[in-house]
């Protein structure tokens, strides 16, 4: 009996075929709207761009020149481990408070409140410069909402300039941005404990364990997975912090708030405008970003999906 071949369109598509088929669009869309200012920033940090070679359209290469220059100059090292308090802060900070919002909402059964998703959800929705902006206002030294509230309660004498000290500048920073962030992390640690059957707590109820036995035993491992997505994600977005930083501190005072993007933005932007060493000191951030997430990848989530 002879077979009849199909044409190509009217074949069936494996999973893999098909979900290619489905995200091609949006590749495309992204390799476009990507692919230049990517490429374009690799060109422009092996090479030497200032004001004057941008109105000449003449650029001098210079191989890893830029490259080095990053990695020997003090300041970006001060960035860097600036970069580094800021993540660790805010990423454990979400991250403990992300689980414990969670529990509490999710043992209440507020989260169907419209008041409660509002309210949690309001800080997302905020636009970063405009958090940075509204968080200035409460940090002023003069006339700052925070300042007075604690004079008020009797808890300080004097105001704290707060981002204009440099012992207090880059912990007030981790504050707005942990305010905003927030809401994403509690999202998916709700969406993850309303994942685990409840037959697990009740067997375990019926066994005689406790609240911390049935939290240490079923509800972290359970949320581990999760937790791992978590760390991942906004590790990257706290090493790339920028615009609560424009918007509070503005780098100052003195280096006391430099962070890897904003001493890339400052290198580019402010004279004399070394395009060539903003975009190399912009990838090496970016590789480091990707160092850290596959880290991630190999300590935590590797064990979690074990």
């Amino acid at each position: 009996m002879n077979r009849v071949r199909l044409p190509w369109f009217r074949r069936e598509m494996s999973a893999g075929r098909f979900a290619l088929v489905m995200n091609l669009p949006t590749l495309l869309c992204l390799g476009l709207v990507l692919a230049y200012p990517v490429g374009y920033a690799a060109y422009l940090s092996v090479h030497r761009v200032g004001l004057a070679q941008l109105r000449r359209g003449e650029f001098a290469f210079t191989g890893w020149e830029n490259y080095g220059r990053v990695l020997e100059d003090p300041l970006f090292w001060i960035a860097i481990k600036n970069t580094l308090i800021f993540t660790v802060i805010t990423v454990g900070s979400e991250i403990v408070l992300a689980v414990a919002i969670a529990l509490l909402i999710n043992q209440a059964g507020i989260w169907t409140s419209r008041i409660t998703r509002f309210l949690i959800l309001l800080p997302y929705a905020i636009p970063p410069i405009c958090n940075g902006l509204i968080w200035s206002f409460l940090y002023s030294f003069q006339f700052g909402f925070l300042n007075r509230i604690l004079f008020t309660l009797g808890l300080i004498d004097d105001p704290v300039n707060w981002a204009g000290n440099p012992d207090t500048a880059l912990y007030a920073v981790t504050v707005p941005y942990i305010w905003r962030t927030l809401p994403f992390a509690i999202i998916l640690v709700h969406a993850a404990l309303q994942g685990i059957p409840r037959e697990l707590y009740e067997q375990a109820a019926i066994d005689g364990a406790n609240a911390w036995h049935r939290f240490t035993k079923i509800t972290w491992p359970m949320l581990q997975q999760i937790i791992a997505i978590i760390l991942i994600l906004r590790t990257a977005f706290a090493f790339a912090v920028f615009e609560e930083i424009l918007a509070i501190t503005q780098g100052g005072p003195g280096d006391a708030t430099w962070v890897a993007a904003w001493y890339s933005y400052k290198i580019t932007f402010a004279p004399p405008n070394n395009f060539g060493m903003g975009s190399a000191s912009a990838f090496i951030l970016t590789l480091m970003i990707a160092a850290i997430a596959l880290v991630y990848l190999r300590l935590i989530y590797r064990r979690v999906t074990l």
